[in-house]
């Protein structure tokens, strides 16, 4: 395996531009999926394969990608992070929403909260319903869940016993873990034993991409062990600027490597574009294939016409309810800078202690009105009082619930705002902007609070702090989302998968409808966002379609039963 990284400027040479280097399947991008797709397609010795990371290297002495509690430093960071941003969102005060998505080996599972959720099964079945989508349902899509994982925590019919991805169960041990628990069920709700099991539907501790203390990344379980082989190169740093196309058959990319600035042609039998919800439908406009009017206004010759490239964006919106924390119990003391030797040296030398854990231990999935078949809510319970960006609203004690609508109707869009590969293509998500999400949102705060005034938490209970008391109608709920809400990082659907008018994606193939040689795998191909963290789907997606891809016979639909609700 060849890793190229840190390249130093060498002017080239006429004949050195011309160049060009033959691969089976040119791979772009080396986040989730591409790190699922590099280790699959790659067993086959006598297929060559080409990973092009534009970001760095996941190198092995950076702790702010393995120490799982560093996770607040990688996002917002130029060296780790895309740093994305929404246009101004007309239904949340205008704000620009930040979206970080890792810029790194691995993607953004080197950055993100570590939380493994594969989404509900009739989220799955929702899939399926779609026409040409018959295999993707829950049936077709749990034994590619299955490959994935080696679960430490729960051994069943739904879970996995020998796969890459190693899961582990957040201890939940801290007093306020037990008080949410007990909490939870005095406001009428359930504990379930597996949320990725027979029953999502309630609440539990959660699996995690934690191995030994330190952060289990796509790049670490997928990528990394199977560097050796021969028919395998990664380079990093190398930044795709388009697809190149003869006809309408893809043929290769040009690709920017370290610092050059030189744009380079590399050649191979297949492109596979598996950057994301964001970088992929990007990367397919500025090659000429998306809504031709929009190519046209920019002049890019247009390959094939998809209106779908960069419509129905779909994210997860998120806010905080806290509480201050009358006792001593909560992990504020590690967040203390005279702590913070102790707590990484804890880390360093036993992989043990407050930095060898996410904090994002237990959760729970619920439904807020009866109108909805499956969990319309996603609650993440953390034993301290803090935003994603590591500050401390309550300068002490606290706990808090991470909390907000997830499968939203609002829709969004990609577009492009300049040819220049380099610029930011605009994202526009529209939160808020329908009925049925602004009443969610309502209902989705009168949940947690009530939760959170439970008997259970007396003993620990110091007053919320956010959004606080002054925020108690409708009206001013929907006020304090808008301006307090930020993206739960799962942006999604930009290139759907199915066969309507809207679809880019081909079910059974993973080509790009109307062109050769074309795939997409990633988050962008699901037709609707799951009702959890998307990480779990995106690795089953790029399971699934490296079969698809490498012709291997599919692994057979599992039959098991799920929970509804109302039946038993």
């Amino acid at each position: 395996m060849e890793v190229l990284a840190n390249i130093p400027f060498v002017a080239p040479s006429a004949e050195q531009k011309k160049m060009t280097i033959d691969y089976d399947t040119i791979i772009v991008g080396g986040g989730s999926a591409g790190c699922v797709l590099a280790n699959r397609l790659s067993a086959d010795r006598g297929h060559s394969v080409l990973v092009l990371e534009a970001g760095r290297p996941d190198s092995w002495w950076d702790i702010f990608l393995h120490m799982p509690a560093a996770l607040t430093y990688p996002i917002g960071s130029r060296h780790y992070d895309w740093l994305y941003a929404s246009e101004p969102e007309p239904f949340m005060h205008n704000r620009r929403v930040s979206h970080g998505r890792g810029k790194i080996l691995g993607g953004s599972s080197s950055i993100n909260g570590m939380i493994f959720q594969r989404g509900n099964p009739l989220d799955y079945e929702r899939w399926g319903a779609d026409p040409g989508m018959a295999r993707w349902d829950y049936a077709h899509c749990l034994p590619y869940f299955k490959r994935m994982e080696r679960s430490i925590a729960v051994q069943s019919d739904y879970r996995g016993s020998d796969g890459p991805l190693e899961l582990e169960r957040g201890p939940a041990q801290n007093p306020l873990f037990g008080a949410f628990f007990e909490a939870v069920q005095q406001a009428g709700y359930t504990l379930t034993d597996d949320v990725n099991g027979y029953k999502q539907e309630g609440f539990a501790p959660f699996d995690r991409n934690i191995r030994h203390g330190r952060r289990l990344s796509a790049a670490r379980a997928y990528l990394h062990p199977v560097m050796p082989r021969q028919n395998l190169t990664v380079k990093t740093r190398a930044f795709v600027t388009r697809i190149l196309f003869e006809g309408r058959r893809a043929v290769g990319v040009e690709v920017v490597e370290g610092n050059s600035g030189y744009p380079r042609q590399i050649r191979a039998g297949r492109v596979i574009c598996a950057g994301g919800a964001i970088n992929s439908p990007h990367l397919l406009l500025l090659s000429g294939v998306g809504p031709a009017a929009e190519l046209e206004a920019l002049r890019i010759p247009v390959v094939q016409d998809l209106p779908g490239v960069g419509a129905n964006l779909q994210d997860h919106l998120e806010v905080y309810v806290q509480h201050a924390c009358t006792q001593p119990v909560s992990v504020y003391p590690a967040l203390q800078w005279y702590n913070k030797p102790w707590v990484g040296a804890q880390w360093l030398f036993l992989r043990r202690g407050p930095a060898a854990t996410n904090h994002f231990e237990a959760g729970g999935f619920v439904r807020s009105n009866d109108d909805v078949a499956y969990p319309n809510l996603m609650f993440h319970f953390l034993p301290v009082a803090i935003r994603y960006d590591g500050t401390s609203p309550s300068g002490g004690h606290g706990y808090q619930v991470h909390v907000g609508p997830m499968y939203s109707d609002a829709r969004g869009s990609l577009t492009l705002r300049s040819t220049d590969p380099t610029v930011h293509p605009a994202l526009r998500f529209n939160y808020l902007s329908t009925e049925q999400d602004r009443r969610e949102w309502v209902e989705a705060i009168h949940v947690a609070r009530t939760i959170l005034r439970q008997p259970a938490f007396a003993p620990y209970d110091g007053g919320e702090i956010s959004p606080g008391p002054g925020v108690q109608s409708d009206a001013e709920i929907l006020d304090w989302v808008a301006r307090d809400g930020e993206t739960a990082y799962h942006p999604s659907c930009t290139c759907k998968m199915g066969t309507d008018a809207m679809a880019v994606v081909d079910p059974d193939s993973m080509q790009v409808h109307g062109v050769e040689g074309l795939f997409v795998v990633d988050a962008s191909v699901f037709p609707y966002v799951t009702n959890a963290n998307i990480y779990a789907p995106t690795m089953m997606v790029a399971e699934k379609a490296a079969d698809l891809l490498a012709g291997s016979t599919p692994l057979p639909p599992a039959s098991v039963a799920f929970y509804r609700h109302g039946t038993r």
